[in-house]
């Protein structure tokens, strides 16, 4: 369809930036906890171990006990204390115990309150997305422009690729509304 190498290469751009703000939204909405127990949550966890920083995933396995418990067993257990510091350091909200042997986290009921704020922060984080979207689609536009006015374009070329980006970016942005209505029903979900 598209017979121009500089259109072919912004079309792949806006796929790819499209794709990274879709990406970056769903690793975003894993942070969140919705009252029930994901390992997902302690994925970007850092962790002061062996003179460096370490992730904890790359120190010991976390499980999930039940719905409510997650389980971090540590390959070495003298990194118990350091890992027990990382997640009081980190924004998570659980206080971990520590037995000696693992670290059990807790997930407690969430209140309805906690649920409404938890929503407005999964749509607030959702328009930020948009916004970004957009802010790629401006970009796309801005070299579509540039190419017709150097005469890289004729005028149906342009219009119609400026009509395959609102195409591109209106089904990633209905894509972003899916993602936040699905991660508020989790969340609002008791």
């Amino acid at each position: 369809m598209i017979n121009n190498e500089k259109l072919e290469e912004l079309f792949l751009e806006l796929s790819e930036k499209t794709d990274g703000a879709l990406n970056a939204l769903g690793e975003e909405y894993s942070q969140i906890r919705a009252g029930r127990a994901n390992p997902r949550i302690l994925d970007s966890l850092k962790v002061e171990a062996y003179g460096g920083v370490s992730r904890l995933v790359e120190l010991g396995n976390v499980n999930t006990l039940d719905a409510r418990t997650l389980v971090i067993n540590l390959w070495d257990k003298s990194l118990l204390k350091a890992v027990e510091k990382a997640i009081l350091q980190s924004n998570i909200g659980i206080t971990p115990t520590n037995d000696g042997n693992v670290i059990r986290l807790s997930f407690p009921e969430l209140t309805e309150e906690t649920r409404r704020n938890l929503s407005k922060q999964v749509k607030k984080i959702g328009e930020d997305a948009k916004v970004a979207v957009r802010n790629v689609r401006r970009e796309a536009m801005d070299g579509v422009k540039k190419m017709k006015n150097n005469k890289e374009l004729s005028e149906d070329e342009a219009a119609d690729a400026e009509d395959e980006i609102e195409k591109e970016v209106k089904k990633v942005i209905e894509e972003v509304d899916k993602l936040i209505e699905s991660k508020s029903k989790d969340i609002m979900t008791v």
